[in-house]
């Protein structure tokens, strides 16, 4: 399976980096993992629904064009749906199943992502209803596909 974490911004917090990278590591005995970072969009602390929406069109352009025409695209979004990790790791394995080996997740901007993204979404993800920063999603991302692979092995694995 080949999973793309498709990402706006740099990554810069160190540690975040080196947990990412930890799992990353971990991974690689399941799948091929590959983080493309898109650039963000400068936008300045108070700006019009306008703007936002601009800011995102923008980045979801980049995102886009880092996506394959035949992936599965998972979306992390506040309204997406909430899955267990086993619920989620029965959803890669039908993925898997069923020739979907092109899996890209997309985590947005601050701002979240554009109308676009979305309609090329196919399954949106939550997390939880609280925020979270986008960079810190990286790391709890990879952690739970990391877990998702363990799960559907039957390799034992904290709960």
């Amino acid at each position: 399976m080949n999973i793309t974490l498709v990402t706006v911004g740099k990554l810069k917090e160190k540690y975040l980096k080196q947990g990412i990278e930890e799992y990353k590591k971990r991974l690689g005995a399941y799948a091929k993992v590959n983080i493309v970072e898109v650039a963000d969009e400068k936008a300045p602390e108070t700006m019009s629904e306008a703007e936002m929406e601009e800011v995102k069109r923008k980045e979801g352009e980049r995102i886009l064009a880092q996506v394959h025409p035949d992936a599965f695209v998972i979306t992390l979004e506040i309204e997406g749906k909430m899955l267990s990790s086993e619920q989620l790791a029965k959803k890669l394995d039908e993925l898997a199943t069923y020739g979907k080996s092109k899996i890209v997740f997309v985590i947005g901007g601050s701002l979240g992502i554009s109308e676009d993204v979305r309609k090329r979404s196919d399954l949106a993800l939550s997390f939880s209803k609280m925020t979270f920063p986008h960079q810190l999603m990286r790391l709890v991302l990879l952690e739970q596909v990391y877990r998702s692979f363990r799960i559907m092995r039957g390799e034992p694995y904290h709960k």
